[in-house]
């Protein structure tokens, strides 16, 4: 018998030798007969209850989703016997902790650090998905044959803010967290703690908490500081720039800790560059009272459960804006992840001011329409109004948040180039950021810095400038906030230069035609123009003129420039709140920022958006996983699908389209009406005359569109599996439950291995009577694809528009 083939098999998997065993697994090397390779398996003990099996199929999901030089991938997962398992990439390299005692118990300074760079990177990498490790430590990470530290086992991993893991202890005693050990909810400052505790080791060649009581290491985590070494092994003394920063790391309050993973990298970074002199710089910045403060405001704004929400969403956004591979489709998917936002945004697009002839039903259309940029802005000023919402403080909230807006619209009509322009705003957006957030999260204090900061019309000799009053009541001024939480958000350093005010007068030359500079002084003009209409009402076009004069001369704009475009944002302004439903009260000064007062929100909107029972709130606990749509009757299922099928007809019937576009939107169609779980397009490979998957929409659609794979053309005396028999007739087909033998039975190997969808839907698509083309769609349980003739017959129509739309691109 070949070594290879082994005496002990899993699934098509040979077991070779065992390479670890734990509490509740044993890891072997096995071999992958399939793909010629050798892997290493993660065998679950039987004996483990269903919670942990559970686990381990998050642990599944959560990291297959991970790609990076310094993690172990996760290749599949699978039960065989009613045994899970995951198979993962072979690592023939040892542990960090087999390492380091080969090392004989210590490593050079600049090799401990050039690890945990790598180290950093990875956590970096899965922070950044909302995964968090909860149980780093040196024999959870490989040295691979290049030297590089592998980060394994994310078997305990989490999301981030999952209230479900809230009370649960996870975690390896000596290197849990002290937060964790008090069975806090998943944190990514819990992995950051971890670091600095497997970097000390790596630095002092000893254990850093050494306890043989499980329960006694927890208690003791939670109350004592551990304390970096300031020798190795031998004697040596660490680096005191470096024994800082580990000591920053293992702060027991995490709000103390270095800020994040790559913050952690970036400082380790600058310590291997500019050793001493550098890092002591940076620690003497973190240091000053103004960095204080912020973390204490940090500290306050975390509490709140909607912050952490916020800061998500934001993050979301910003990320896939600035991602290198920019473009529609990403956007367009992260915004559907969120139904809220998916239909406020819709709403907004079918305002007076962007429509253009006939309702828009799909995300695709609608950055097709506006462009990447504008539904970027759309989405993040809808995100800001959605968490920003205060019963007792409404009316002031409102007034903040439209003058934000207003000041960023100002911006966009003053600047010429559409990219530019957008650009424009959203620097101007986020330079009111501070204000906004101390409006709703400090608003108390936000009324005493209002009353110490008179309007300018009526200042007084003791009245205070609104950075002096922000200073006085805060410690830091509104513009520090808003930079301390950007930064904290991990938004692009280009955007947080962008949103720094400038200080001083206006310069007396120009700035130049676009820029940073002009992007800033614009901002902080912009504003000014704002609060002129806000303070001074009727006598606002005087103050706008004087205004306008100061900063002419810099931004090459005129007065009369100005007062127009003012005019002109607010009109836009009052489409813009209207489509956003923002109701005013009679007296609220916010309706002097309006061209005319924005009548209540009524059901005249619906008639060109969608109706009032498709909106749903956003789900703050929610996975940010697709969301599923709220439940519909037929008629509104039928009405989703009507409005999409004439969106995608108007936009076939314009001067240019774009297939993609199209494809695109009679998938998302499909996926807001019905709410699918994934809905995949596949297409023809002329190479090998099979259907493969292209794309798709909703949860793992990416995973799914890999692994189909139905042949046009079978070998003489191969049967038909049911995907092949449908494709061949044409025929469109609702599978209620793929559980039922008669149906199982038929179907193939990809299938059941790697999608195991209970319930789906197939919808060829057929040139000349061939196949070319393929559309599915499937949900999480059977019996979950309920449709009516007349929903039936609009999807066909859907296919056929796609049908229609390969015809006429040739």
């Amino acid at each position: 018998m070949n070594a290879r083939q082994g005496s002990l098999r899993i699934g098509r998997f040979a077991l070779l030798r065992e390479l670890g065993r734990g509490a509740q697994a044993t890891v072997w090397l096995a071999y992958d007969d399939r793909l010629d390779r050798e892997v290493a398996l993660k065998l679950l003990d039987t004996s483990s209850d269903e919670l942990t099996i559970d686990q381990w199929l998050h642990e599944a999901r959560a990291v297959s989703r991970l790609s990076h030089p310094h993690l172990v991938p996760v290749f599949e997962a699978d039960e065989s016997g009613g045994r899970p398992y995951l198979v993962f990439e072979y690592v023939a390299g040892p542990t960090l902790a087999a390492h380091v005692r080969e090392r004989g118990g210590a490593l050079p300074a600049r090799e401990a650090v050039g690890l945990m760079l790598g180290v950093l990177d990875a956590l970096a990498v899965a922070h950044e998905r909302g995964i968090v490790h909860r149980d780093l430590k040196p024999s959870n990470v490989l040295i691979d044959n290049q030297g590089r530290a592998r980060v394994m086992d994310f078997g305990i991993a989490a999301r981030v803010k999952d209230p479900r893991d809230a009370g649960t202890i996870c975690g390896t005693p000596g290197y849990i967290s002290p937060e964790a050990a008090r069975g806090a909810a998943p944190q990514p400052a819990m992995d950051l703690f971890a670091a600095g505790v497997m970097l000390a080791e790596l630095l002092g060649g000893r254990r850093l908490l050494v306890e043989r009581d499980p329960m006694r290491a927890l208690d003791r985590v939670q109350r004592e500081d551990l304390q970096a070494p300031a020798t190795n092994a031998a004697g040596e003394a660490i680096d005191e720039a470096l024994r800082g920063i580990v000591q920053r790391a293992l702060a027991r309050d995490p709000a103390q800790r270095t800020r994040s993973a790559l913050a952690l990298r970036q400082t380790l970074e600058q310590w291997l560059q500019g050793g001493v002199a550098a890092v002591a710089s940076d620690a003497q910045a973190d240091a000053s009272p103004g960095h204080a403060t912020l973390d204490f405001l940090l500290r306050r704004m975390k509490t709140r459960a909607d912050f952490p929400a916020l800061s998500d969403a934001v993050g979301r956004i910003q990320r896939v804006a600035n991602s290198e591979n920019e473009n529609l489709s990403t956007l367009a998917d992260e915004i559907l992840k969120d139904v809220a936002l998916t239909n406020k945004l819709l709403r907004l697009v079918n305002s007076a001011h962007y429509s253009a002839g006939g309702a828009v039903s799909t995300v695709s259309r609608a950055v097709a329409l506006v462009g990447f940029a504008g539904i970027r802005n759309m989405a993040l000023s809808l995100v800001l109004l959605e968490h920003m919402q205060d019963k007792r403080h409404a009316e002031q909230l409102k007034e903040e948040f439209l003058r934000a807006l207003m000041a960023a619209t100002l911006a966009n009509e003053l600047t010429p180039v559409a990219r530019e322009a957008e650009e424009s705003f959203l620097a101007t957006m986020f330079q009111n950021l501070g204000r906004l957030l101390v409006g709703f999260y400090f608003p108390e204090e936000a009324r005493q810095i209002r009353e110490l900061a008179q309007p300018a019309t009526a200042k007084s000799a003791a009245a205070l400038d609104e950075g002096t009053a922000a200073q006085r009541v805060l410690g830091l001024t509104y513009g520090d906030i808003g930079q301390g939480v950007a930064k904290a958000w991990g938004l692009p350093d280009q955007l947080q230069r962008a949103m720094r005010v400038p200080d001083g007068d206006a310069p007396a030359r120009s700035v130049g035609a676009g820029g940073l500079d002009r992007q800033r002084w614009l901002g902080r003009m912009a504003t000014e123009v704002a609060d002129a209409m806000l303070a001074d009402g009727a006598n606002a076009p005087r103050r706008i003129e004087d205004i306008a004069e100061r900063y002419g001369r810099a931004l090459g704009v005129a007065s009369e420039q100005v007062q127009a475009a003012s005019q002109a944002a607010q009109e836009r302004l009052a489409q813009l709140a209207q489509a956003m439903q923002i109701q005013l009260g009679a007296k609220s000064r916010a309706r002097r920022l309006l061209a005319t007062p924005a009548p209540a929100a009524d059901d005249t909107l619906d008639r060109h958006t969608l109706r009032a029972t498709d909106m749903a709130p956003l789900d703050e606990a929610a996975d940010k996983t697709l969301v599923q749509a709220p439940a519909r009757d037929a008629a509104q299922v039928a009405d989703m699908l009507a409005q999409g099928v004439q969106d995608i007809t108007q936009h076939m019937v314009g001067e240019s389209f774009k297939l993609n576009e199209v494809l695109r939107m009679i998938l998302e169609t499909m996926m807001r009406a019905l709410g699918f779980r994934r809905v995949v397009f596949c297409l023809r490979d002329p190479k090998t005359n099979t259907l493969t998957g292209r794309f798709g929409l909703g949860e793992g659609a990416a995973e799914v569109a890999a692994a189909i794979q139905v042949p046009l053309r079978l070998a003489p005396g191969v049967p038909p599996d049911l995907f092949v028999a449908v494709c061949a007739k044409g025929a469109d087909t609702l599978i209620a439950d793929a559980t039922m033998p008669a149906i199982a039975g038929r179907l193939p190997a990809w299938f059941t291995q790697k999608v195991k969808a209970p319930s789906f839907l197939l919808l060829p698509l057929l040139l000349k009577g061939a196949p070319f083309a393929l559309i599915y769609a499937d949900q999480a349980q059977a019996g979950g694809i309920d449709l009516d003739e007349k929903a039936l017959a609009l999807l066909r129509t859907l296919r056929n528009q796609g049908v229609m739309a390969f015809r006429q691109v040739g």
